[in-house]
């Protein structure tokens, strides 16, 4: 598993962002898919922090510092086909966007997400998935998707003075 034990510690995301492209252009090769100038800009946007963030933060940075004109939809475009191909995930609570640590293979949404300093830890645990389909199949019913989100204090949020 390679969830980043140091999300919600002050890091270097140049290598968590370096490491994200390097896969997203990987996947995309292997799929036959375009990453395009934009779908890469904002996988880097949603990548400069484990902060999750939503498309009007990204639209503002493309303005302000790429100097961009684009448009609300381009960007939402460039968001679904991020998350269409399991680059990203969709914080539904936040109405924003994190990068995925695990965009090699399908899985579902699990996170921990800090009230304070607003990071979101991906984690991968099958347990939760099975036993919330499980659960479903108890009841006779039928799981399209499921993201589990857990709000609480992170470690270093906790012994912050």
């Amino acid at each position: 598993m390679t969830t980043p034990p140091l999300a919600c510690q002050p890091h270097d995301h140049s290598h968590c962002i370096s490491q994200a492209l390097a896969e997203a252009e990987t996947l995309c090769s292997r799929q036959g898919l375009r990453l395009t100038a934009l779908r890469r800009r904002v996988l880097e946007l949603v990548w400069q922090s484990h902060k999750p963030l939503g498309a009007y933060d990204i639209l503002a940075v493309l303005s302000e510092q790429d100097g961009r004109r684009a448009a609300p939809p381009t960007v939402y475009r460039a968001l679904d086909f991020l998350l269409e191909h399991g680059l990203v995930h969709r914080i539904a609570s936040l109405n924003a966007f994190v990068g995925c640590d695990h965009p090699d293979h399908t899985h579902q949404g699990q996170f921990f997400i800090c009230r304070q300093c607003h990071a979101a830890i991906e984690l991968e645990r099958t347990a939760i998935s099975d036993s919330i389909l499980d659960s479903a199949r108890s009841l006779g019913f039928r799981v399209e998707a499921q993201t589990v989100e857990v709000v609480g204090l992170c470690a270093r949020c906790q012994t912050a003075p």
